[in-house]
């Protein structure tokens, strides 16, 4: 009897470890990406307070995440793309298609963000998980400016404008800019592995010259641009299934 109540309570325990071993769950770690979209200038060369959708150029972004729970992450993120402003591109006001100042530059922006899922989604298998995020990062830039389309006759000798651009014209250009990204976006996981994104995100910079101009243009506000992109996200790891184990008799 006692024999067989030691070989009872021996296979209980062993079921027992087993069903915890097949009930664990190994929560995913980390999220890799690629996203494809566009970046958008805002500035002194355009009257749009939401930028120069007319200039808007292609980007590409890449993505690499430490998921640190089910609210947060750690994403480090590198988009390459090009920057472009033509006031040739607006007839109203006038004075835009007369002056005619343009820039144009290329972009590789290396950033970290913090990111929040308000929803608790990081853990998710399916369906869309909403996300927030900030950081900070650099820029690096080799800016073109271009005021050679000026309509000399248009504007007078003695306005601001001829001053302006004698002082910008000997101003350096930012080469690495400091920025802080801000945006949002959304994921939709098909599989717990694959999901697709969107976002948009806007970079706070502090710097007038982003397009090359500012004591001839707009002195008092800042230049900063936009990323709008959709990609495709890989999650490592898997959720094990809860398995019941084999019993033998």
């Amino acid at each position: 009897m006692k024999r067989t109540s030691i070989k009872v309570t021996l296979t209980a325990a062993a079921l027992t470890v087993l069903f915890k071993v097949n009930a664990q769950i190994e929560k995913p770690k980390y999220e890799f990406g690629i996203n494809l979209g566009f970046l958008v200038y805002q500035g002194d060369l355009t009257p749009k307070r939401l930028g120069s959708f007319e200039t808007q150029k292609l980007s590409l972004g890449l993505h690499a995440s430490r998921i640190l729970s089910p609210s947060f992450s750690v994403r480090g993120n590198f988009v390459l793309g090009k920057l472009k402003g033509d006031e040739s591109v607006y007839d109203n006001p006038e004075y835009r298609q007369q002056r005619n100042f343009k820039f144009s530059t290329p972009v590789a922006e290396l950033a970290a963000h913090l990111v929040w899922s308000p929803l608790q989604r990081n853990y998710t298998d399916k369906g869309f998980a909403p996300y927030l995020f900030a950081g900070a990062g650099l820029a690096y830039l080799n800016i073109k400016r271009d005021w050679s389309g000026i309509n000399a006759s248009y504007f007078p000798e003695a306005t601001d404008l001829w001053n302006g651009l004698a002082a910008d014209t000997v101003h350096s250009l930012p080469k690495l800019l400091p920025v802080i990204p801000l945006g949002a976006g959304v994921k939709y996981f098909f599989t717990p592995k694959l999901a697709v994104n969107a976002e948009s995100s806007y970079r706070l910079n502090y710097t007038d010259y982003l397009d090359g101009f500012s004591e001839a243009v707009n002195p008092w506000k800042n230049d900063h641009y936009l990323n709008y992109s959709v990609g495709i996200i890989y999650r490592t790891g898997k959720k094990n299934n809860l398995t019941c184990p084999k019993i033998r008799y």
